[in-house]
């Protein structure tokens, strides 16, 4: 293996399809395509992690060569002339597409990656809708983990996409591989539930999965289910932040074409806040709140915490999340640091309890990813859902969320978020971290009495996977 490290200050000279190309030294075939507008087809490949070239649906020729190169998994050097298509080439990926599909359930119209599955895209593409190989895929049911994640090995693709997000990217180590050839597979170990293993369901194995092998478990049928209840009151609380999500998702269900967040599903105009709030009580909530409300209540219970720890000489920092995944990385990975996990509440916990002390019985979050799905108590009176799921119901309720009027967040009638908001964050220093990986490096610099934060906010995923 070479030790060379590429210059970034280097041009390098190439033609890619007869049309000349430069670009810097250590840039892959794929990249340097891209520049010049010819998209070159992949599956295992993901913009965010690291070269792995395992799917091989993205190999090229080079410079009249027999041999294939995979154009993720590799550099351009001076002078090569690469070609991406050609007749060769087409049968070759058309092959390997369909070797893929020979091992993988044709369910597609009822998988929750359908239409958005990058396999079902790339057979599309290549014109495939029967397999040359005999349909044998492996008979592995579905498996709901901890009301939070739905593993559906039958359909794994292995391209290692999460085992290196899980591995590399946050550093938790929860999902990893065994065996070889034909028996490979992408596994915990001893094939445990990822409850019993160090999981923090932090969603980001779904979030970079291909198809439908991973992904966040759905609770909208429970949420129907509460909501036709006259019997039942419910409450919801959702924030801003979730429209851009929600847009990409709402021109989804639409469409069948995902889109870059910041954009309406029909209008050209975002989606306001009001609208969101008229949509959620279209569905048939009693009340909707806003989540800024519960995320100052939980601020100012642990700033209260701060304040009365270094009173007492209790120690610091204060370790807080907004997620329940957060305890459990504690828990597992620094067990040693359990007595600076706040108190306060979350903020799914906390607004159950908010409501509780309204009257309300049934909860639900409306949240951007699939971390806040998690909790160890499995209550089923508290749920939270994703962009995703809010956009479905949307849809199946017929409402056109871009022509509703305006309407506004109710307002809590207890002590609690009267108080919220009121109390400066003061003198003390907070440190909020991204990702579990970031966490890691905090965590141990408190260990070492070098952290000089009195407060550790961890947001346990990294926001360009959340989905």
């Amino acid at each position: 293996m070479s030790s060379h490290q590429p210059d970034p200050n280097i041009n390098v000279n190439l033609t890619i399809d007869g049309i000349p190309v430069t670009v810097p030294e250590g840039t892959r075939i794929l990249e340097a395509a891209k520049k010049v507008n010819i998209n070159i087809p992949v599956l295992c490949e993901h913009p965010e992690l690291c070269k792995r070239a395992l799917c091989r649906i993205c190999v090229v020729e080079f410079d009249g060569r027999p041999k294939l190169i995979t154009a993720c998994g590799n550099d351009v050097w001076e002078g090569v002339n690469i070609v991406t298509k050609n007749e060769r080439l087409f049968y070759v990926r058309k092959t390997i597409i369909e070797m893929i599909l020979a091992n993988h359930p044709q369910n597609c119209l009822s998988c929750v990656r359908s239409k958005s599955c990058e396999l079902q895209i790339l057979a599309s593409q290549f014109g495939i809708t029967t397999s040359s190989f005999t349909n044998e895929p492996d008979e592995i049911q579905p498996v709901v983990e901890s009301e939070t994640l739905v593993r559906d090995m039958s359909k794994c693709v292995k391209c290692n996409r999460c085992v290196e997000v899980c591995q590399e990217t946050q550093k938790i180590g929860a999902i990893n591989t065994s065996r070889r050839g034909h028996e490979y597979e992408i596994c915990t170990a001893f094939n445990q539930p990822l409850e019993d293993v160090k999981c923090v369901f932090c969603g980001g194995c779904a979030s970079v999965c291909p198809v439908g092998a991973i992904y966040g478990h759905d609770q909208t049928k429970e949420v129907w289910k509460a909501l036709g209840d006259s019997g039942i009151k419910t409450a919801a609380q959702v924030s801003d932040e979730i429209i851009p999500y929600l847009e990409s998702e709402l021109r989804f269900v639409s469409t069948g074409k995902l889109l870059s967040t910041g954009k309406s599903p029909s209008n050209g105009q975002p989606l306001s806040v009001g609208q969101l709030v008229a949509a959620i009580k279209l569905l048939g909530f009693d009340k909707v709140y806003n989540a800024a409300v519960t995320v100052n209540v939980v601020n100012a219970e642990i700033i209260d915490e701060v304040q009365t720890r270094k009173k007492s000489g209790a120690k610091l920092p204060v370790i807080s999340g907004y997620a329940e995944g957060v305890t459990r990385f504690i828990n597992n990975f620094y067990p040693d640091l359990k007595e600076n996990l706040t108190s306060a509440k979350n903020l799914r916990q906390q607004f159950a309890a908010l409501i509780k002390a309204d009257g309300a019985i049934t909860t639900v979050s409306f949240v951007s990813g699939i971390a806040q799905k998690y909790t160890a108590s499995h209550a089923k009176t508290d749920f939270a859902l994703t962009a995703a799921e809010l956009a479905r119901m949307i849809k199946t309720a017929g409402i056109v969320i871009e022509a509703l009027p305006e309407e506004p967040f109710d307002v809590f009638d207890c002590e609690a978020s009267k108080q919220s908001g009121k109390q400066p964050v003061g003198t003390f220093k907070k440190e909020t971290v991204h990702g579990y990986a970031q966490s890691r490096e905090v965590m141990e610099s408190i260990q070492k009495g070098e952290c000089d934060a009195q407060w550790v906010e961890i947001l346990d995923f990294i926001r360009k996977f959340d989905n």
